[in-house]
């Protein structure tokens, strides 16, 4: 079973998954990045494949992926290490996440076959339209079995919350707020409400909340509406300062007290 699915059969509550940018704050640091977040206790780690024009990334992200590319990151080296960091961390699921761009570049299937070879568990592109998905990606997503996670807004119609629920799996990213990433203190009474009518709706997969999520609060506000949280804005604070992914990794779960 692909351990994306695995871990979502097991554990139902307080998920957390993580996002850094492969190649930030080095070129060299993602296997360490990656056996840090396994060490420290993560779910799940997202890792960011850097891009030129990440629309939806806020200026935090933008910079690690402008750090990133400078330092010579690409999508292939980004798989040849996530392998190497598959080899120590054998069950922890890893997703890919980026821009339709680098992956129509290589190859839409190319990208999936490599993909598998390396152990990573799923694919969220956030600029990939859902018919491009139903017409060219599905088909490759059930092949090598890496299901294409879809991300759903405050904006988001009924309508198209539910056709992503019936077609798509692994679960939903719940995006908090009609903006770009960014860390934040606390959510407002719209979010909320938000993730309240999104939980009324009964849906089959779970979903995970992100873009905003910083501290204890948010940490704790977002797995009660949901499967739990992800954190990308912060941890690259934390790594960008820390002596070591280990120091940001300790961090991060303090800040959020896990």
């Amino acid at each position: 079973m692909n351990r994306l699915h695995k871990l979502l059969d097991i554990k139902k509550k307080d998920l957390l998954s993580v996002y850094f940018t492969a190649g930030f704050p080095r070129i060299d640091s993602t296997v360490e990045v990656i056996n840090a977040l396994c060490r420290g206790g993560v779910d799940m780690i997202e890792v960011g494949i850097p891009f030129s024009d990440p629309m939806a990334d806020g200026p935090v992200i933008q910079h690690s992926g402008t750090i990133a590319l400078r330092n010579g990151m690409t999508l292939r080296m980004l798989l040849d290490q996530v392998k190497e960091a598959r080899k120590s961390n054998p069950d922890t699921p890893f997703i890919a996440m980026g821009y339709i761009n680098p992956i129509m570049q290589m190859g839409e299937e190319e990208f999936f076959r490599k993909a598998k070879e390396a152990g990573i568990d799923g694919v969220i592109i956030p600029d990939l339209p859902f018919a491009n998905y139903l017409s060219d990606y599905k088909g490759l997503s059930e092949k090598y079995d890496i299901p294409v996670i879809m991300l759903i807004t405050p904006e988001t119609s009924e309508e198209r919350i539910r056709l992503i629920n019936e077609h798509c799996e692994g679960f939903i990213y719940m995006v908090s707020v009609a903006s770009t990433t960014g860390a934040r203190d606390r959510f407002t009474e719209e979010q909320v409400a938000y993730f309240k009518r999104i939980n009324d709706m009964n849906l089959r997969h779970p979903r995970l909340i992100g873009f905003g999520i910083s501290n204890k609060g948010t940490y704790d506000e977002a797995c009660r509406y949901s499967s739990g949280a992800i954190i990308g804005s912060q941890f690259i604070k934390c790594l960008e300062v820390a002596a070591t992914p280990a120091e940001a990794v300790a961090d991060l779960l303090s800040r959020i007290g896990r």
